[in-house]
Formats: C-alpha cells, sequence, structure tokens
C-alpha cells in the first residue's frame, strides 16, 4: 500500500516504512507527525482511491527521525563586463522523517 501526501508545497509518494527528507517541519526529534492532506492512495492489486482535492478520514503517521540542513550550495551571479559579481551561499534545512502507518 502506498499514498501520495502533500507538504511543504511538494509531493510525496510514501510507504509504510519508507525514510523520506521533506521541508523543515515545526516539530522535534522523536515525536510523531500526521500528515492529513492525502492526495492518492492504493494497495498492492492497484486499487486506488483518488481525492478531491484530498481524501476525506485518510492520514499518514510519521517518526521524526531528524533535522538538519543538507549541503551547502554556491550560488556565484555576475554582470559582464561591469566588474560586478556576488557570491553567496545557501543551506536548506530539511526534517528527516520514517513512515509509521497508513490509515484509510
Amino acid at each position: 500500500m502506498y499514498a501520495v501526501i502533500e507538504t511543504g508545497g511538494k509531493q510525496y509518494r510514501v510507504s509504510q516504512g519508507d525514510i523520506v527528507y521533506l521541508e523543515k517541519l515545526g516539530v522535534n526529534e522523536g515525536n510523531q507527525v500526521v500528515f492529513d492532506k492525502v492526495l492518492l492512495m492504493a494497495t498492492e492489486n492497484e486499487q486506488s482511491v483518488v481525492g478531491t482535492p484530498y481524501i476525506d478520514g485518510a492520514s499518514v503517521t510519521a517518526n521524526v527521525i531528524k533535522n538538519g540542513k543538507s549541503k551547502k550550495i554556491t550560488v556565484f551571479t555576475y554582470r559582464a563586463k561591469k566588474d560586478s559579481k556576488r557570491k553567496m551561499g545557501h543551506r536548506q534545512q530539511f526534517t528527516k522523517v520514517e513512515i509509521v502507518s497508513i490509515n484509510a
């Protein structure tokens, strides 16, 4: 069984036991989080239920494993022939969760 959930403006396909890196959630490590924005649910024999836009009463429960930052990316912008340049870096914050159960 798998489900498609929406969080942080993105959609993720998850099943029980998956470990997923999401946009930062305001939840401490070791706590549980419930995702109620379930867009689609499907079983092993490919019978699926599609929400309009969400499935009523469906939820996905997950344990928060870690909060952290990803690797740094370097952003370098310049204007040719203008002697203008700028170098910046960015580290995106994430939350690592393990999917515990999918509830219909």
